[in-house]
C-alpha cells in the first residue's frame, strides 16, 4: 500500500472517518451518523476510480443517512410521547450532561435514567415511575439501534464500492 498514491490516501482516510463514526454511534461525544455519511461521501468525491459506483455509494449513502436521521427521530419519539412527559425526558438530558462530565461516558446513561426517574417518581408516585422510566430508556435505545443500523448500512454500502470501484 503506498500512502503517497491519493487514491489510496483518500480511500485510507475515508475508511478511518467510517470506522471513527460507527464507533461514534455508541460513543456520545461524536456525531457518528454524520461521520460515517461524510468518510462515504469523501470517498465518493475525492477518491480515484469508476465514477458510477463512487456516485451509487454517495447517494445510497445519502439516502441511508437522512433515512436513519428521520427515523431515529420520528419512531422512538411517538414511543415517548404517548408515556414520558416532556419535562421527565429534559431533565435526563440535563442531568445527563451534567453526569458525563462527572463520571464520563457512563454517566450520561446514568444522569439520563436519574432525571427521567425523578420527574415519574414526583408525578406517578414509586410504584409507577420505574415502568416509565423503562419505556423512555427503551425508546433511547431504539433510537440508538436505528442509528446503529443505518452507518453500518453506509459502512457495508462503502466497502461494497471499494470492490466494485
Amino acid at each position: 500500500m503506498d500512502l503517497s498514491d491519493t487514491g489510496t490516501t483518500v480511500t485510507v482516510i475515508s475508511g478511518l472517518v467510517i470506522l471513527t463514526g460507527v464507533v461514534g454511534v455508541l460513543v456520545p461525544v461524536l456525531p457518528g451518523l454524520l461521520l460515517t455519511w461524510a468518510g462515504a461521501l469523501l470517498w465518493a468525491i475525492l477518491g480515484e476510480g469508476s465514477g458510477g459506483a463512487r456516485t451509487f455509494v454517495a447517494v445510497l449513502a445519502t439516502v441511508l443517512a437522512g433515512a436513519g436521521l428521520v427515523i431515529k427521530f420520528l419512531w422512538p419519539g411517538k414511543k415517548l410521547k404517548s408515556t414520558v412527559p416532556t419535562s421527565a425526558l429534559l431533565l435526563g438530558g440535563v442531568l445527563g450532561l451534567i453526569g458525563f462530565f462527572v463520571v464520563p461516558i457512563v454517566g450520561l446513561v446514568l444522569g439520563f435514567v436519574l432525571g427521567v426517574w425523578l420527574v415519574e417518581l414526583n408525578r406517578l408516585g414509586m410504584e409507577r415511575a420505574w415502568p416509565s422510566t423503562r419505556s423512555a430508556i427503551a425508546a433511547v435505545g431504539l433510537s440508538l439501534l436505528v442509528e446503529l443500523a443505518a452507518a453500518l448500512m453506509i459502512a457495508v454500502t462503502w466497502l461494497f464500492g471499494l470492490a466494485f470501484a
